[in-house]
């Protein structure tokens, strides 16, 4: 790390807040200054907030501890943001020296008595017996953060707490650092063209255009998303596959980016930090504050999706087998794990004619974006600006503004393509919060690993990736269209089984043939998508969807029994747990070196993350698939139905219940059927007997 020789604050862009994020003129010798200045500030005004020697008012207490943190959130959130995109070594080393100080920081927060001593006060004051519902919802949110972060106990156990906490952080960070380092560590340069065989031009001329920027002759292809997903789908070599298959799966597990120990670590400390706060295990800890309310109820909605989904998968795998054996003879092998796509992508091809590759070209990515946009504006009534004007982090990053009227409501950056040192995935982020209403608006990235553009063509998409860019865009406008005053409980700061619920249903409106017109255009001719394709893609709609929701069920439930059941006395290695649990859910035989959880950034790249609450996925997808029914048929774009999903779902945030948000949206409670209707699964043969 470059050390910096002037301890001056001066020009130093993270310690003050600019109207436009300053991402041109932030550098590694900035961050450790300023977040020390910051930690001192939020510290002094803490101390305020605690002192307060007038009557306790929500301003001067509630509203002054939120505001006291703020700068420093923002500020580290940007340095954050930066070390996950740019794999810069003296950002990181930046970030990973002040990491520690201020996880600490924040872990300490509950437990400083005055400070706990004011808040109560304030509860128990006139003013707070009659807050609005809305104050009242912070309130109550505040308190309940405070006593499960271990505001009520004695100072031996508060501070083993904040150890937990700070080792925590630690860990999870040194974990998802491992895993980018792993991915971009694996490379396959191909220096016949021959080796390429059954892979479609746009991965071909996208791996040629990586080795070029290494320099190597041939074609390179690493473990990042669109070079995996095209080897294992395409390729006819398969040891090339399996190759790619076992690296992907043993990502991590290796010197120096080992992260088994940290993933048995981490899970021995979640168990003691639910222990010192009286849950039996770390998902009810989790669960509590969420929409399933306990890890038990979680793990029976997820045996409820396994059983209807059980028998339907395993007739999708009979029926890929089966082909498997009309290509190659009746004796051809049981189908291996690095097979799986490969034999899938030519049953589809050969059941319903259909090829993504040759959807591509009616899904060029600026056009997606734009449709989206139209999309979006038909529904909530807004309109989308490029801004050129805003500094950026990387030359392939655009900025957007999303206005209503006269009023901005947010800025975005879009970040779509893969490059090394960035993480991989797919996710949004909010980097700051606003208030639209004085000309500050909200602002947020949504980032993605996306097949790129080649050297003589724009990036064209397949339909996954489409759905990716769509998916990530709901999150966003949760968090851009919030109009909750109170930052913690603005945008997606809601349960983790409802965050979902405004992205995943974004996905449905790739699927229409109305939606598909604004955006599904050829690349060169600008021609719609033939109605023969579209129909292809509906024939294909619920090809191996029991399969996929099975392989999601999997990884809910292995979270589940690493968070709730795993004993290591008892269970042994954690890899080889988790793989035992994983293998219930698929079709093929798990190698002993299977890990994929070394390389599982939802569960352990976070000290909270995803950690029991990979099951949010499916219980979101109920949501989604329930509330998009006021949608169908004529009302893909009726304003009306928007305005109201934006009013009672997308602009509420965690101002109240999330039960009572989707109630005001549906009218009802949520039905489960919708799910398995959109995935083709049956419903259950009715109980002989009754009248």
């Amino acid at each position: 790390m470059k050390s910096h020789t002037d301890p001056s604050l001066e020009g130093n862009p993270l310690v003050t807040r600019h109207a436009r994020l300053p991402f041109d003129r932030i550098r590694p010798d900035h961050v450790e200054p300023a977040i020390a200045h910051l930690l001192d500030r939020s510290r002094a005004a803490l101390e305020a907030v605690a002192e307060q020697p007038g009557p306790r008012t929500f301003a001067n207490t509630l509203l002054a501890y939120d505001r006291a943190t703020e700068p420093l959130e923002e500020a580290y959130g940007l340095v954050n943001h930066l070390q996950g995109l740019l794999g810069d070594p003296d950002l990181r080393a930046a970030y990973n020296a002040v990491h520690p100080k201020v996880s600490g920081f924040f872990a300490a927060i509950p437990h400083d008595p005055k400070l706990w001593a004011a808040l109560s006060a304030y509860a128990a004051s006139d003013e707070a017996q009659g807050l609005d519902p809305v104050r009242a919802r912070l309130l109550d949110e505040t308190l309940a953060g405070f006593r499960r972060q271990g505001a009520d106990l004695e100072p031996e156990a508060k501070a083993r707490l904040e150890k937990i906490d700070v080792e925590l952080a630690e860990l999870t960070n040194a974990y998802a650092q491992a895993v980018v380092d792993a991915t971009d560590a694996f490379e396959w340069v191909a220096e016949d063209e021959a080796q390429l065989a059954g892979l479609p031009e746009s991965a071909r001329a996208a791996a040629r255009a990586a080795a070029e920027r290494r320099g190597v002759a041939g074609w390179r292809f690493g473990l990042d998303g669109p070079s995996y997903t095209s080897i294992m789908t395409h390729l006819d070599d398969a040891a090339v596959r399996e190759r790619f298959w076992r690296a992907y799966t043993t990502r991590a597990t290796a010197a120096p980016h080992d992260n088994r120990p940290r993933v048995a670590r981490i899970l021995e400390l979640r168990r003691a930090r639910a222990g010192l706060l009286g849950y039996p295990d770390i998902a009810d800890l989790l669960t509590e504050r969420r929409m399933a309310k306990s890890g038990a109820a979680a793990a029976e909605f997820i045996r409820t999706l396994e059983g209807r989904s059980v028998e339907a998968a395993a007739a999708d795998h009979a029926a890929l087998l089966a082909f498997r054996r009309e290509l190659e003879g009746p004796d051809a092998p049981p189908i291996e794990p690095w097979s799986l796509a490969y034999y899938a992508e030519k049953l589809r091809k050969a059941r319903f004619d259909l090829d993504d590759e040759a959807l591509r070209p009616w899904f060029e990515a600026d056009r997606v974006i734009e449709g989206l946009y139209a999309i979006v504006g038909k529904l909530y009534g807004v309109r989308f600006t490029r801004l050129d004007d805003h500094p950026v982090w990387h030359e392939a990053v655009r900025v957007y503004a999303v206005e209503e009227g006269d009023r901005r409501l947010g800025v975005f950056y879009v970040d779509l393509h893969p490059r090394d040192g960035k993480r991989g995935g797919a996710w949004m982020r909010p980097l700051r919060f606003g208030d639209p209403a004085k000309g500050e608006p909200h602002v947020g990235v949504i980032a993605a690993n996306l097949t790129p553009p080649g050297p003589d063509r724009p990036a064209l998409l397949e339909p996954r990736e489409v759905e990716t860019v769509f998916h990530e865009f709901g999150h966003l406008l949760h968090s851009l269209l919030t109009t909750v005053e109170l930052r913690p409980l603005a945008g997606t700061s809601v349960a983790w089984d409802f965050v979902e619920l405004p992205s995943q249903i974004m996905e449905n409106w790739c699927r229409q043939r109305p939606a598909l017109n604004l955006f599904a255009r050829h690349y060169e001719t600008g021609a719609p998508l033939p109605d023969t394709l579209l129909e292809k893609m509906e024939a294909a709609r619920t090809f191996r969807k029991a399969y996929q929701m099975l392989r999601q069920l999997g990884f809910a439930t292995v979270d589940l029994a690493l968070h709730r059941d795993y004993d290591p006395a008892r269970d042994g290695d954690v890899m080889a747990y988790a793989r035992t649990v994983l293998a219930r859910f698929t079709p093929t035989a798990l190698p002993d070196d299977y890990a994929m959880i070394a390389a599982f950034p939802h569960l352990f790249a976070n000290p909270v993350g995803y950690a029991a609450g990979y099951y949010s996925y499916k219980w979101a997808e109920v949501l989604d698939a329930d509330a998009f029914t006021r949608f169908a048929g004529d009302k893909l774009f009726d304003r009306e139905v928007g305005l109201a999903f934006r009013r009672e779902i997308l602009a509420r945030g965690n101002s109240r219940d999330p039960a009572e948000s989707y109630a005001a949206f549906m009218g009802r409670g949520p039905d489960i059927e919708p799910l398995f209707a959109r995935a083709g699964i049956a419903p259950p043969a009715p109980v002989a007997g009754g009248r």
